[in-house]
């Protein structure tokens, strides 16, 4: 039978060149990806006359999807980072060609045995960690701004950007997005932007690698307190190191429901565990306008996926459901940036 697992283990046969007996076993969809599809298998060869077993993922570009990304810049960026003090999940295969799965896809390491979830980091036993999880998380994403993204081999991967022009590219960039999927007038969000274009940041300290989605949500962590992976750098790409940050703190992802970035941390820590780690400067006047940047950003990711939804070009019910209920959210983060809310 013709099925994506046979089609899968036909591909894998074809890279594994000293192995024999590939078998792909367990193909499972993990839903609730933004840009492409997420499965994870398990891969079964043998090699030297021994039986051998990998725990991967597969990700797939959909027939749509409500975040337009380069799958080989995600690719890259993992590549890139793996061995490094930046964990990530070692990248296997990169496929351009659709005759294969229908679709582009690569294959990287599935790291297992650990939570994701930024609704379980609140619970025991993830909670008694709060403070080592985010030392760890806000050093880590301090080690992502201070790397040379001409020595990890991306800067020609990753479309080249000035200092000064990082804000202008990425606002237009989310813009561009309200303006072609919104389902429905913006006001909070289209003031946001008015309020951004008169009051320019300053250039980037540096062009540093974005990861761009950088939240309590997209990282594996054990019930020790240890972060063992950072995920999906999808919209990965060189630009302002502020602009990880504000999207780091943004108030949506305070699923403690408190004062606690990520349900990790408060703000002002956060900032701080940052600077110490990167040895950059967050400045306030700049961290703000990113940080008023990250509601439009995020309202731009959730009207797509309305549009997406409401369309039927994907029926990822997750998705649908995140659109409607961040949206509010988005917006009274807007607000708060803009001092527009009590804090």
């Amino acid at each position: 039978m013709d099925t994506l697992e046979a089609r899968l283990c036909d591909y894998i046969a074809g890279k594994l060149r000293h192995g024999s007996g590939v078998r792909v076993e367990n193909l499972d969809r993990i839903f609730g990806g933004a840009s492409r599809e997420t499965y994870r298998f398990v891969l079964h060869w043998k090699e030297d006359e021994a039986d051998h077993s990998r725990r991967l993922i597969l990700r797939r570009d959909p027939p749509s999807s409500l975040i337009e990304t380069e799958r080989a810049i995600e690719f890259a960026a993992y590549r890139a980072f793996h061995g490094s003090a930046v964990p990530v999940p070692e990248a296997l295969w990169l496929e351009e060609d659709p005759q294969y799965l229908e679709h582009p896809f690569f294959v990287m390491e599935e790291l297992s045995g650990f939570e994701a979830s930024p609704q379980a980091i609140t619970q025991p036993p993830y909670s008694d960690h709060a403070a080592k999880l985010a030392q760890q998380k806000w050093r880590i994403l301090g080690e992502i701004a201070k790397a040379d993204p001409s020595k990890l081999g991306l800067e020609g991967i990753m479309k080249s950007v000035a200092p000064g022009e990082c804000w202008q590219r990425e606002l237009a960039r989310w813009e561009g997005v309200l303006d072609e999927d919104e389902l429905c007038p913006q006001p909070v969000i289209r003031a946001a932007i008015r309020w951004l274009r008169r009051n320019p940041p300053p250039p980037a300290q540096k062009i540093s690698v974005v990861h761009a989605d950088y939240r309590t949500g997209n990282f594996l962590y054990d019930a020790e307190g240890t972060i063992h992976g950072i995920l999906d750098w999808e919209m990965a790409h060189l630009g302002d190191p502020l602009e990880d940050l504000a999207w780091s703190i943004n108030p949506v992802w305070r699923w403690a429901r408190d004062e606690r970035c990520g349900g990790l941390a408060p703000r002002e820590d956060a900032i701080r565990i940052w600077e110490q780690s990167c040895g950059l400067r967050a400045d306030p006047d700049a961290l703000r306008w990113w940080e008023v940047f990250s509601s439009v950003k995020g309202q731009g990711i959730w009207v797509s996926g309305a549009q997406e939804f409401s369309e039927g070009t994907n029926q990822d019910v997750i998705l649908g459901l995140s659109s409607w209920i961040m949206g509010n959210a988005q917006d009274r983060a807007a607000l708060l940036a803009l001092g527009r809310l009590p804090s």
